[in-house]
């Protein structure tokens, strides 16, 4: 059996555009209200996790973006960095940070 919890969302969402009726399986409905905050509404969960994920999507496209772009760019100038210095870079950066966080 799936439940529907557009109703939920209607409740806060009332003046501004609703999304689609969101059809779940029980186990999945009661698991989310069973971590809800106290006085959190689904509805709020529900939109707080959309929104988490358009951000995460939005950024991966990005990141995506400038890969692509920088392939470009690196074939038109015929300038390339070997994976051996990219990984060097990014072991000091690693190490100076823990050496940071260990400090606190």
């Amino acid at each position: 059996m799936k439940i529907c919890i557009a109703f939920a969302m209607h409740e806060v969402f009332h003046e501004t555009p609703t999304m689609p009726a969101l059809h779940v399986r029980p186990e999945l409905r009661h698991a989310a209200e069973e971590i809800l905050r106290p006085g959190e509404m689904l509805s709020a969960f529900v939109e707080d996790s959309l929104r988490r994920n358009v951000e995460l999507r939005r950024a991966q496209q990005e990141f995506i973006a400038r890969g692509l772009a920088s392939r470009v760019a690196a074939r038109e100038s015929g300038e390339y960095v070997s994976a051996k210095k990219v990984l060097s870079k990014l072991s000091a950066k690693l190490k100076k940070a823990q050496a940071k966080q260990s400090l606190k």
